[in-house]
């Protein structure tokens, strides 16, 4: 007969036996759990894209095609302006230019300085009152991700801190605290074709605007004026470095 000391041997082999099978198992359920949700994506969007029209898939491509174009040429120019700082027996000037250029572009996403260069005007009707504070940004969205540098949307400068908010009790719509006149008008200053493009998508804003019951008209311009500016805001903790 097992003495008493053995049995207690025995009891606990096969509570961890059992206890690493169960182990084994929960893994084995996550492991299936994250397969299934991965196919499940992958069928979603494989759908989207065996249904979409030719048109639609032609217009996603060159919108893609047009972002990768704009980033390999801010690559190429970051790549220039690194060899031109680091070359050359006038680096100090150029080093100046460079941060003078640099600052005058931190400016205008600022909205401290006034903006002028080819770019789209964007009226949006909407004589049935039902375009909201969200389809206005979602236009400013559309823009930035095609490119534009600069953002006016009636008589207000647009920057990261400007807020859309729908006036409650009403169909108004106020930016940092002015309620826009209709028609909205945005201006905007970057490529007027990949700014156009990008507002004309599929499901874009010129959709949700007409679904809206409104009408957006985006026009290509030569010269577009961002004359609406900001106030600098005063630093909190920040204080200007002396002068050498």
């Amino acid at each position: 007969m097992l003495d008493r000391t053995a049995l207690a041997r025995l009891r606990e082999a096969i509570r961890l036996r059992r206890s690493r099978g169960q182990v084994l198992v929960a893994v084995l359920c996550a492991l299936l759990g994250f397969a299934l949700v991965t196919q499940v994506h992958a069928n979603t969007t494989d759908s989207f894209l065996r249904t979409a029209r030719t048109a639609d898939l032609v217009r996603l491509l060159d919108d893609l095609g047009q972002r990768q174009q704009r980033l390999d040429t801010e690559r190429a120019q970051l790549l220039d302006t690194r060899d031109r700082l680091a070359s050359g027996s006038n680096a100090g000037a150029a080093a100046l230019r460079e941060a003078q250029a640099r600052a005058r572009a931190l400016g205008v996403l600022a909205g401290t300085v006034t903006d002028t260069g080819p770019g789209v005007s964007v009226q949006v009707a909407d004589p049935q009152q039902r375009v909201t504070a969200a389809v206005l940004l979602d236009t400013v969205e559309e823009l930035r991700d095609a490119g534009a540098e600069a953002i006016q949307i009636g008589a207000v400068r647009v920057v990261a801190l400007t807020a859309f908010v729908d006036v409650p009790g009403t169909h108004d719509i106020q930016v940092d605290g002015s309620v826009l006149a209709r028609p909205y008008e945005l201006r905007a200053v970057g490529d007027a074709n990949t700014m156009a493009a990008a507002l004309a998508i599929p499901g874009g804003v010129v959709d949700t605007v007409s679904q809206a019951g409104g009408v957006a008209t985006v026009t290509r311009r030569s010269a577009v004026g961002i004359d609406a500016l900001r106030a600098a805001p005063t630093p909190r903790y920040a204080r200007p470095a002396p002068t050498p």
